[in-house]
């Protein structure tokens, strides 16, 4: 999505984003009023502010010079000392109450924003949580950490910072332009000369601050996405001694972070500097012009200083257009870039006609699947595979033959680009994804767990789950033991991705998960694969138990785990070359057979899974 790049296209980039999230903004119409009537009366007592100083000039100093014409009625005739004393006090009254004014204009914005910020931030994590894998494989996971943390912090920021003093400058201007034709229609039209040469001055260079400002986000999403790549790896980076080759690549994208930088403020101290110049030739036409309107009796000294003061004022706008152009772009680019991710569609998503699933027994039909990543590039070619409650199905075959991607298809992370994926006779796409995924547990081969407790671990995703229960998962899975014997037990808390424990403790983990979640479908995805043997027959135990009436699929490389399962599924290049049970497949004496054969002479002590 390309927004607009000038600067009369960037407030309405900002408002289609506020109209987006209205639903939210909407329920702060209490907090927006008070702020509102605070912000007008500010704008009120703006305007008020000169008038003090011009009573002290038309009616104390002037007479004391002895020129009495400018001692006009009606506060002619009032005593020069009271006239000071009272003009003193509406001064400070003045600001006094203005001060008031902005403080609860202020923190009622503030206090608005925040509130709106934070649903706007879950709303788009909740978002980010619900698009497809597919799009996720495509992002960096370090810029989209960016777009829910900075950008939505950036947005809140400018709200406070450039935007509402962009706005009471603006009515400010209003009311003061009034005032000032009221005055002398001459010189107030005198005042506006330079008005075009301010509007020239930003159009000119907003659009290359925004252009600026959207490139620098997008360098401090790379910086991001390389730091969280090779934090997340880290044992992997110090293992091939990959340090340096992360450092020089991280170092490149911050230099040029920095370039973008620099680029941004200077152009916003650039324009800066060219409305200074225009505000002093305005004040000197103005001066000349007043000057001489004073001379000829036309204007009062008080008027003209009335007159520099709201010009001083009425140049604000602009002016603090020049000095927050930079953050109002930054602002339209990170609203850009929440509304992209927003307004991303997730490529899996709940049908119109879609129902809630019923509990699931567990049968399982594949009709003739087909999916591809990429159009016209075939991953899987035309499954088709029945399997009854219960049963236990091994998938095998050569690494890139589609194992993995099958099991996506199962839990709807992907759908298929032909064909169907049945349960209990049912299309998948017919239940809502809500409905479905919970009925499936899934052991992966490097089993992710969470900087939390072991119990939080183990209970994730299922509510209102007693100690008893985690326990009984626990033992199931074989890992009560080795918890208890931890230094606070179930409560010891585990580092981030699970790095305190070891590969097999982290499997039995990941199997109690599974365990408590009581699906009646279970995928098992290579879950020995690097473990050491006690550790492997620990967790095989533990998934024979899990596997007890469920209907198990195992992706598998260690076929010893094969011969008791029900069905023999051997894939290659996303096709089924051979399927039957393990002996059937055995006497084919096929590509299975050959490949069986082969592990079992690299294994020195098979491990047979039995029921």
């Amino acid at each position: 999505m390309d927004r607009a790049a000038s600067l009369t296209q960037t407030v309405p980039g900002l408002w289609q984003f506020g109209r987006y999230f209205w639903p939210i903004i909407r329920p702060q119409w209490p907090l927006l009023a008070v702020s509102t009537l605070a912000l007008l009366a500010d704008v009120g007592l703006r305007v008020l502010e000169p008038w003090p100083m011009k009573v002290i000039f038309d009616y104390v100093l002037v007479p004391a010079r002895g020129d009495s014409s400018a001692r006009l009625a009606p506060l002619g005739a009032w005593d020069p000392a009271l006239l000071l004393t009272g003009a003193v006090v509406a001064m400070v009254a003045l600001t006094g109450l203005r001060a008031v004014a902005t403080y609860w204009n202020t923190v009622s914005l503030a206090i608005a924003s925040s509130r709106v910020m934070t649903q706007v931030r879950n709303q788009l994590y909740r978002h980010l949580q619900r698009l497809s894998l597919g799009y996720h494989t495509r992002a960096r996971s370090g810029d989209l950490i960016v777009r829910v943390s900075g950008d939505a912090s950036r947005l809140q920021e400018v709200l406070i910072t450039a935007a509402l003093p962009l706005v009471s400058s603006l009515l400010t201007l209003v009311g003061m332009v009034v005032v000032m034709i009221w005055l002398d229609w001459r010189l107030a039209l005198l005042s506006t000369v330079t008005f075009p040469l301010f509007w020239l001055a930003a159009t000119r260079f907003s659009q290359r601050i925004r252009s600026a400002s959207l490139q620098q986000r997008k360098r401090e999403g790379a910086v991001a996405a390389t730091a969280a790549e090779s934090l997340a790896a880290i044992k992997l980076v110090q293992a091939l001694s990959l340090e340096n080759a992360f450092a020089d690549t991280f170092a490149k994208q911050n230099q040029r972070s920095l370039s973008d930088v620099v680029e941004t403020k200077r152009l916003a101290a650039h324009l800066e500097r060219t409305v200074d110049v225009v505000i002093a030739l305005g004040t000197a036409l103005v001066l000349w012009a007043g000057a001489q309107l004073v001379i000829r009796d036309a204007l009062t000294p008080g008027d003209v200083l009335v007159f520099l003061s709201y010009l001083k004022n009425a140049f604000k706008p602009v002016q603090n257009f020049a000095k927050y152009t930079g953050r109002l772009a930054k602002a339209a680019a990170s609203g850009e870039r929440i509304l992209n991710v927003m307004e991303t569609q997730p490529e899996v998503r709940d049908r119109p006609t879609a129902r809630p699933a019923p509990i699931l027994a567990g049968a399982l039909r594949l009709e003739d699947l087909w999916f591809a990543y990429e159009p016209g590039h075939p991953v899987l070619k035309g499954l088709n595979l029945s399997v009854q409650p219960g049963q236990q199905v091994a998938i095998v075959g050569p690494s890139g033959s589609g194992k993995s991607t099958l099991m996506s298809l199962l839990l709807r992370l992907y759908d298929p680009t032909a064909g169907r994926v049945r349960i209990d006779g049912q299309d998948i796409r017919d239940f809502t994804l809500d409905s479905l995924r919970p009925q499936i547990s899934v052991v992966l081969q490097e089993s992710l767990l969470f900087a939390a407790s072991i119990r939080e671990n183990i209970a994730y995703g299922v509510a209102g789950v007693s100690q008893a229960e985690i326990e009984a998962a626990a033992r199931l899975a074989n890992a009560h033991d080795f918890i208890a014997a931890l230094p606070q037990g179930y409560d010891t808390p585990v580092g981030e991705r699970g790095t305190t424990l070891s590969g097999g403790q982290r499997q039995r983990i990941a199997i109690a998960r599974a365990a408590i979640r009581q699906t009646p479908i279970l995928i098992l995805d290579e879950p020995t694969t690097g473990l050491d043997r006690a550790s492997e027959q620990a967790v095989v135990d533990a998934l024979r138990q899990l596997a007890q009436g469920r209907t198990t699929f195992l992706i598998t490389h260690d076929l010893s785990l094969v011969p008791q399962v029900d069905h023999v599924l051997y894939l290659e290049q996303g096709r089924v070359i051979e399927q039957g049970t393990h002996g059937e497949l055995l006497a084919q004496n096929g590509p299975y057979a050959a490949l069986f054969r082969l592990r079992s002479a690299l294994r020195e002590e098979p491990s047979v899974v039995s029921r």
